[in-house]
């Protein structure tokens, strides 16, 4: 099995949306226009975006940072040329997005600790 170790202070979130009903594609077609932008973002490693297969109006995203510094330089940092606004996203949320903070242990997907730098 090709799997990675990850290396001290890699941090992730799981973050749960439920969208107001009917409105999860348009939720993941937003969330997919900000992962665009953190292509080559400085220490994101991944930044997945899924739809619930049993309910299509919750989306998930998957996000795994270099360091927790990485990930609020993202969220500090001036949106992207075509970037959706945060309040376009909660918009269209039924309530508040969930938030499960992870701690990073390893995987296929991510780099080699050699490969971070």
């Amino acid at each position: 099995m090709n799997t990675r170790s990850a290396s001290a202070g890699m941090t992730g979130r799981l973050m749960t949306m439920t969208a107001h009903p009917g409105r999860g594609e348009e939720l993941a077609a937003l969330l997919l226009r900000v992962a665009e932008g953190l292509h080559g973002f400085p220490g994101c490693e991944i930044y997945l975006i899924s739809r619930d297969s049993a309910d299509p109006d919750t989306v998930h995203v998957t996000e795994v940072w270099r360091s927790e510094a990485d990930a609020q330089a993202a969220l500090a940092a001036p949106p992207t040329a075509g970037a959706p606004a945060p309040a376009d996203v909660l918009a269209l949320l039924s309530s508040p997005p969930r938030r499960t903070d992870l701690t990073v242990l390893g995987g296929v997907g991510l780099p080699a600790a050699d490969d971070r730098s």
